[in-house]
């Protein structure tokens, strides 16, 4: 069943349409159009004469009008440019019915999120899916987001005027909206900052899949840049975050969490950094989020320093800052004898890779998300050809950094984003198919293989890639092979190094992973596994014949291979 070609029609006419013009072909609309689709009564305005403003479809069922009822609704905002799919609520008289929700976002909400600004009307219905007309709408995704909230419409019972958790947004304060990528990318465009929308949509599901990301990568590639662009966007003041250098004489936990004074048994003596101070206040204020950036992170040996946080990130244990009587810092203010992991801070590493740097462990490695910064030639010239003057400026409320960033209200919502656990199966990654199970066995093979705690923090990687908030500018989520690229190489690619004798094979096998050959089966039998790479390599002439299944890993792994077997020795990490 499908509403595509009525849906376009509708779109192409509501375009059309000037003030005192395009009145054949709305009428022409009103003669043609459906009447009922899946049961329901089809009922539409596009005005005749006066073009209307927000053209709209609704489908209604008994006893329900637009005047008096809730029905699914199409909401063109033509001067956005902008579908919704809507939980339609009537305006003209309260209905005595409601949807079954709690927390749902209205159009409102999405509005101020997008375009810091109310929706022109029809605000308090709900949004159930968005469609940018800037691209083309998708058939298939049109009729399934269409069908499924006819569903929802037609088991619709209740009629209690609670609202229920939206299913991707869990519970949000009143006041605040819903997270989205969005805003965020537009808001740094606007201050001179250059993000693909891929690497911003890596950091944030990495920061929502666990509270620790190393970015890593090329010197002034845009690392500290981006945690600083968005932890200063997202906060309500300074107090939310830090943002502290690693010194090269960091050699215990001192600098972080500060000391007992040996003098004054009454004293503490706490880190000029501010990273204690941060911590309490995270814990005294665990519904917003609060940030630590630690820039240049492996300056020092990251576990002699950071060892505790380590630690009780896993654990939920408290760190013990000192024992016996009561303690003060300079301010006379009491500091607590022991410390519990605020849930709500989220730690940001940025890392360089030369000879005044130290590696990381796998301790370190697998506790964390590792985002590779790198440029591409395109990115390159795509900067030397910008008139755009770099503005940090431009992300705080009328340029004032005093009164927090401009994506302050979703705060809240990106905290419970990252609270929620719930992991979505992909087909991908089960079964006797599954490719990650496959990069397990390998990577078994030459002592980097990964354990549960990696496999799980996969899963959820993937799942929060799959988020609604993350989706494309064009409104369509993530393909599951793109989730699966990001998860190998932030998860499992890490880990991977070593001499050309140990790593020339697996890094061809590993390799032949992420290949198959066009139009063929993905599934290649084991045994023709490890011969992938070489076919593919000595297809110099025609490469179309191939399919690269996870580019970035691909790209990552043929880079690996090269350095192997041109300096004898490969590692994840880059200068």
């Amino acid at each position: 069943m499908s509403f595509f070609k009525e849906l376009s029609n509708f779109i192409n006419i509501a375009n059309n349409q000037v003030t005192g013009q395009g009145i054949i072909g709305v009428q022409e609309f009103n003669k043609q159009r459906i009447p009922v689709y899946n049961e329901l009564n089809v009922v539409s305005k596009l005005g005749v004469g006066r073009a209307s403003a927000i053209p709209w479809i609704s489908f209604l069922k008994d006893p329900d009008t637009v005047q008096n009822g809730i029905y699914p609704v199409y909401l063109y905002f033509k001067i956005k440019n902008i579908l919704i799919l809507s939980y339609g609520v009537s305006e003209t008289k309260k209905s005595t019915r409601s949807w079954n929700l709690t927390n749902g976002i209205s159009i409102n909400d999405f509005f101020l999120a997008r375009y810091h600004e109310k929706a022109p009307k029809y605000g308090e219905s709900f949004v159930f899916k968005s469609y940018d007309l800037n691209e083309p709408l998708i058939q298939m995704k049109i009729d399934q987001d269409l069908n499924d909230l006819i569903l929802i419409y037609k088991s619709n019972t209740t009629k209690s005027n609670a609202l229920i958790d939206h299913p991707a947004l869990g519970k949000i304060h009143k006041g605040s909206s819903p997270f989205s990528i969005m805003p965020f990318n537009e808001r740094t465009s606007t201050a001179g900052l250059i993000f693909s929308t891929p690497l911003v949509q890596r950091f944030i599901a990495s920061l929502l899949t666990k509270p620790f990301v190393i970015c890593s990568g090329l010197s002034g590639s845009g690392k500290t840049k981006l945690a600083q662009a968005f932890v200063q966007w997202i906060s309500d003041n300074e107090n939310q975050y830090k943002i502290i250098p690693v010194g090269a004489d960091w050699t215990n936990r001192e600098p972080l969490l500060g000391y007992p004074n040996g003098l004054d048994p009454k004293s503490y003596v706490t880190p000029d950094s501010g990273a204690l101070q941060l911590m309490i206040e995270a814990n005294s204020n665990s519904s917003k989020p609060y940030f630590l950036i630690l820039d240049e992170m492996n300056l020092s040996h990251v576990e002699r320093y950071f060892a505790d946080f380590l630690s009780i990130m896993e654990s939920g244990d408290s760190i013990k800052l000192y024992s016996g009587a009561e303690r003060m810092d300079s301010a006379s203010n009491p500091i607590p004898k022991e410390i519990g992991w605020p849930k709500n801070l989220f730690i940001i590493g940025t890392v360089n890779i030369d000879e005044t740097t130290y590696m990381f462990s796998p301790k370190v490695l697998d506790r964390a998300n590792v985002i590779e910064f790198r440029i591409t030639p395109e990115e390159m010239k795509n900067f030397f050809n910008s008139n755009t003057n770099l503005d940090m400026n431009k992300l705080f409320v009328d340029s004032d950094k005093s009164k927090g960033g401009l994506g302050q209200d979703m705060g809240e919502s990106f905290f419970q984003l990252a609270s929620e656990k719930a992991i979505v199966k992909i087909p991908e990654i089960e079964g006797e198919h599954n490719i990650l199970n496959k990069f397990f066995v390998e990577l078994q093979n030459v002592g980097s293989e990964f354990g549960y705690r990696s496999a799980m923090e996969m899963e959820l990687l993937i799942t929060k890639l799959g988020l609604d908030c993350l989706s494309n500018e064009n409104g369509s989520p993530l393909e599951n092979n793109i989730k699966i690229d990001i998860a190998i190489m932030q998860k499992l690619l890490p880990k991977v190094h070593g001499s050309r004798k140990k790593l020339v094979l697996p890094l061809e096998t590993l390799a032949g992973f992420c290949l198959k050959r066009t139009n063929e089966p993905q599934e290649v039998p084991s045994a023709n596994v490890k011969s992938i790479y070489q076919q593919y390599l000595a297809d110099t002439q025609d490469k179309s014949k191939w399919t690269i299944l996870y580019p970035i890993s691909f790209e990552k792994i043929e880079r690996m291979y090269k350095n192997v077997i041109d300096n004898g020795f490969t590692s994840y990490a880059e200068a």
